[in-house]
């Protein structure tokens, strides 16, 4: 099987193909949410997807399941096959949600359910739609609440091309194909970065942890700067990490909130490459104190006073050690063993930060250490452009089989 590009019009489809619109696609559902105050109704064997659980395409289970009872009263089921979308919610600001139900499912009122006709692959149908997402999340309404919400006619008012269904199918089985090679790289990528974890692990467990504390090694030790009323974001705002930035031995830059800052600000609060972030505090134990290294791209930026800023003499202490070293398991247990908690959140202060034990290891050792991460690190990131490349490559592909601008060659 192959494909081969045909000239086709910008906005048409060709000539065997349908033009269907997704109200004539199929039986539309709406879903609901069984009373929780009746415990019949809850804890059942039947996977009950909201607008908080539709994450995966392929829809096979939820955290919340109710019985059939529930089932029957206040929501509603939908068998194998059913294509499963979010019409509500704060997610609708961003991506469009949709999935294909892999067994018997009960759904909330958060999503919509489309059960295609006979002449139309479920799969196909929710790739199709899923190739409209800009489209989709410009019809995206906020309601009083701050919530987005899909205007359902303005939705099935949309049209889809559909060609015969081998033809449709042949799509769904290209899709598949580019789906099991990145599912391969996945695999590759999460292996690589278990054996990588263990391997510093391993290196780091074997420093002394009795050596001295981390006040003895640092330069400085900061908090970050106070949000207010009084910083309301303006048009010359400045960016600033907050602890959702600042991943366990990563900064993710894809969030990044702006505030106003003064003159004195930055001077004080500005993040240099080689600082090491540290949260202070989290609902769940195992992440506070989880720490990350400043890196080129957010130099400059601010950062929130949530979080701890850590500086080093470089001559004593590589930061990416220091990093490594605060995300390690003695540092951990020593956190845990610590922490502070009040009202479900768990913080750390200065002083406890300050007596973290931290090993005495020479510099050079230091170094080597580092360079085995780095090296690992570089091994996954390749993986993941990998990765990257070939979501590229099937967006464009299934896009233009979508159009039939390309057409499958089953010769």
């Amino acid at each position: 099987m192959g494909v081969e590009t045909v000239q086709t019009g910008s906005f048409s489809w060709p000539e065997q193909w349908q033009r269907v619109s997704l109200a004539d696609a199929g039986r539309w559902m709406s879903g609901g949410t069984p009373s929780t105050s009746n415990g019949a109704y809850w804890d059942g064997d039947i996977p009950w997807i909201s607008g908080a659980s539709l994450k995966q395409f392929r829809i096979t289970d939820s955290e919340r399941r109710v019985t059939r009872l529930g089932a029957e009263n206040g929501s509603r089921l939908v068998d194998k096959g059913a294509v499963l979308f979010i019409v509500r919610g704060m997610s609708l600001k961003s991506e469009f949600r949709i999935g294909v139900t892999q067994r018997e499912v009960a759904f909330g009122q958060d999503c919509k359910a489309l059960v295609p006709d006979e002449s139309i692959d479920p799969f196909y149908l929710a790739y199709a739609m899923r190739v409209l997402t800009p489209t989709i999340l410009s019809m995206v309404e906020e309601t009083s609440h701050g919530t987005g919400r899909l205007d359902t006619n303005r939705l099935n008012a949309l049209e889809i091309g559909v060609p015969p269904l081998a033809e449709q199918r042949d799509i769904v089985a290209a899709h598949e194909v580019f789906e099991r090679r990145i599912g391969d790289l996945e695999r590759v990528a999460q292996k690589r970065s278990t054996l990588l974890s263990a391997a510093v692990s391993a290196l780091l467990r074997s420093q002394d942890s009795s050596g001295t504390t981390l006040e003895t090694m640092m330069v400085s030790c900061d908090p970050g700067i106070t949000l207010g009323a009084h910083r309301a974001p303006q048009k010359r705002a400045t960016g600033y990490l907050r602890v959702a930035n600042v991943r366990m031995g990563w900064i993710d830059t894809s969030d990044v909130a702006a505030l106003e800052s003064t003159s004195n600000d930055r001077p004080r609060y500005e993040l240099v490459a080689g600082d090491v972030l540290v949260v202070e505090g989290h609902a769940n134990p195992e992440q506070i104190g989880r720490a990350a290294l400043v890196g080129p791209a957010e130099e400059g930026l601010l950062y929130q006073n949530h979080l701890f800023r850590l500086r080093f003499d470089r001559d004593e202490v590589v930061p990416e050690f220091a990093m490594l070293w605060l995300n390690s398991e003695a540092v951990r247990s020593y956190w845990i063993s610590r922490c502070a908690t009040s009202s479900g959140l768990y913080t750390i202060n200065s002083k406890l930060l300050a007596d973290a034990p931290f090993p005495v290891v020479p510099i050079e050792e230091q170094r080597k250490i580092v360079e085995t991460w780095r090296t690992g690190i570089r091994a996954v990131d390749s993986l993941h452009g990998q990765i990257a490349k070939l979501r590229t490559i099937q967006q464009g592909v299934i896009e233009d089989l979508l159009s039939g601008r390309t057409r499958v060659n089953r010769t």
